[in-house]
């Protein structure tokens, strides 16, 4: 069926309307995607009602093209027979069916679908504009009242409150444990002002390890907290966590859904009522807000603490169990700006972190204890049960990528090679992530033997650790090979000198992968020599360990809530990152992790067990068991065969 030239551009334009605004709204909400929405709609209509002769007969208004609902008069009616007597109605299904429904080209002969088929491409038009605007305007949530329990230790507890309404003031808050029949009233706030948006960081201190609390403030907000158990009790053996990154409001798009509504939370209670015991917090990753998707609409203070509130203020947070839940937060990119690596003086920076510092840095867990106590500070450190914790910012100190024709060698020098030094160099580049504080509390951290009833540490980083992406990899730590290499030595010997698991946890990228980090076997002639068959050569003369589960792992995880790339990014490219599963697929990704300690259970060196469980739009969809220690470890021996440990 051959299409004039003029149907021909309306059916281009109907066709990229709809093409682009179902991706939009169903797949990804791109700031690409609106402003092509918006002019194929002004084209196509423009083609449609300036050249409608082309199109088999003027357009027809409302009332003649429906005359049962809007009423006709008999005139009209007699032009209508008069014209159509003189025109062919061969294939008239045909060209309705595909030229104007499908296609969206109008034959003014067949009125009712013609309009229908305009209205479609209004529609998706409409829509498109009520993902961007409506939550901004409708709900701009300026009064907005809120309590969340941020990080919660062995003796103390730190809640979060937001009251912007003056009456309400003084505050009071009243705290009592479960046993307890009285309240104890602990602190009184007498002002609030814009400076913080109107919130308040409340500290409990001197409280009872492992006992369940209830705080209730005089504004009527309440909650509960559970705190951590004390070192060597009998809770201390084990933990359980949640991990994702990545919410956006109402995506996948419903069009009768609240525009607050965080779809992802709807697995949430699911996932908590599965758990082997309660969940200790949620460790969210990064891209808390999206301020530039689907576009930008400010860059301005006001708005930053806007996104904020906006996300508080979703109905998805009185789900069950989900009010309760602890959240502790890393900074990433979309809570700044896409792929920001331009430091914290440049604009936007400023404006955006200022309600990351009182919306999550004010109630997230205490800065390493070697660090002065800035309160810009924003990376952080703590231990709980049989794990410890270093939670990194890979967003505010980072300066831009590694150039790609100077990028050092991210396999040497190996540590404990003859020409190398006994500890591994700081970044010797000045391209960092970290920064050179961040980056020596890191080292630090991970060279530090930890408590005994401590086997697994937790990097926690907003980006994936692993350069097995290849879409965006300038991004992750790919883009920052030299500092990534020295991470990756000091996590090897972590591994090999304290006999612990180092586990990375991140998030960013929409999909989720495992991947194991691999030693270095550094002497080749001893391996073979010895008949090893567990070594594999490069080309560039590096062998790495290829038992099962040995060096250190990654689980990269996410969205909690937002779209997800339906072709595939993830490649393995070497053996020094070594992919276990890759699980692209799914809105709602979220990792529940637990760690416990074997005791008695344990079979020679496995003292600990982690049991990593990914649950997939409400479904489980892989297991994964790591010991720690694994069977070869031997301690203060970096030649040591590290690895070996159990999955399924």
């Amino acid at each position: 069926m051959a299409l004039k030239p003029v149907e021909w551009v309306a059916g281009t334009a109907s066709t990229l309307t709809r093409l682009f605004a179902f991706c939009f709204l169903r797949w990804i909400p791109g700031h690409h995607f609106p402003p092509m929405i918006f002019t194929s709609l002004i084209v196509y209509l423009a083609t449609v009602f300036t050249q409608s002769d082309a199109l088999g007969h003027r357009p027809l208004t409302l009332k003649e093209a429906f005359p049962q609902l809007l009423g006709h008069d008999e005139r009209d009616e007699a032009e209508q027979e008069e014209d159509d007597g003189h025109e062919p109605v061969l294939y008239k299904d045909e060209k309705n069916v595909l030229k104007t429904l499908l296609f969206g080209v109008p034959n003014w002969r067949e009125p009712e679908l013609s309009y229908l088929t305009i209205a479609v491409n209004i529609l998706m038009a409409f829509l498109t504009a009520d993902l961007i605007f409506r939550g901004p305007l409708l709900h701009p949530a300026k009064d907005l009242r809120f309590s969340r329990v941020g990080f919660v230790g062995e003796t103390s507890a730190k809640v979060l409150f937001r009251e912007p309404n003056a009456d309400q003031l003084p505050l009071y808050a009243y705290l009592k444990a479960a046993h307890e029949p009285r309240w104890t009233s602990v602190e009184k706030v007498y002002f609030l002002s814009d400076d913080t948006d109107y919130t308040h960081p409340l500290t409990f201190d001197g409280l009872v390890p492992d006992t369940t609390y209830t705080y209730s403030l005089s504004n009527d907000l309440s909650g509960t907290f559970t705190t951590a158990p004390a070192p060597y009790s009998p809770h201390a053996g084990s933990i359980t966590f949640l991990t994702s990154s990545c919410i956006k409001a109402n995506f996948p798009y419903r069009l009768f859904s609240n525009s607050l509504a965080l779809h992802g939370f709807d697995h949430l209670p699911k996932v908590l009522r599965s758990l082997p015991s309660p969940a200790s917090f949620m460790l969210f990753l990064g891209d808390f807000i999206y301020v530039d998707v689907p576009m930008r609409l400010s860059s301005s203070l006001r708005h930053y603490r806007s996104e904020y509130r906006r996300v508080y203020a979703s109905p998805s947070w009185s789900l069950p169990g989900i009010s309760s839940l602890p959240w502790l937060h890393t900074l990433d990119d979309h809570e700044i700006a896409n792929d920001w690596s331009a430091g914290n003086d440049t604009d936007p920076f400023p404006a955006a972190s200022d309600p990351f510092i009182h919306y999550h840095v004010s109630v997230n867990p205490p800065i390493p204890a070697s660090l002065p106590d800035h309160s810009n500070t924003t990376y952080f450190q703590f231990t709980n049960g049989p794990a410890s914790f270093f939670m990194l910012d890979t967003r505010r100190y980072r300066t831009d990528p590694e150039p790609a024709d100077s990028v050092l060698s991210i396999t040497k020098p190996l540590y404990g090679s003859s020409s190398s030094p006994a500890n591994p160099p700081t970044n010797p580049t000045n391209h960092t992530m970290l920064g050179a504080q961040q980056l020596s509390a890191l080292l630090s951290f991970l060279a530090a033997p930890p408590a005994p009833n401590v086997h697994f540490m937790i990097v926690a980083s907003s980006v994936p650790f692993t350069k097995n992406w290849r879409f965006g990899t300038s991004d992750t730590w790919g883009g920052y090979p030299s500092e990534r290499a020295v991470v990756l030595n000091a996590m090897h010997r972590a591994e090999a000198e304290l006999g612990v698991r180092i586990v990375v946890l991140s998030g960013d990228r929409h999909e989720f992968a495992a991947i194991r980090f691999p030693p270095p076997i550094l002497n080749l002639n001893t391996t073979v020599a010895h008949g090893t068959s567990s070594a594999k050569k490069k080309d560039s003369g590096v062998v790495y360990d290829r038992t099962p589960a040995s060096g250190p792992h990654e689980f990269s995880v996410g969205p909690l809530s937002m779209f997800y790339l339906p072709f595939r990014t993830f490649k393995q490219v070497d053996g020094e990152d070594v992919n276990i599963k890759y699980l692209p697929d799914g809105n709602s990704k979220v990792g529940a992790v637990e760690i416990r300690n074997l005791g008695g259970e344990g079979q020679g060196d496995q003292r600990s067990m982690l049991r990593y469980t990914l649950w997939v739009d409400g479904e489980v969809k892989w297991e994964y068991v790591l010991t720690s220690p694994a069977p070869g470890f031997k301690g203060r021996s970096l030649r040591g065969r590290i690895g070996a440990g159990l999955w399924s």
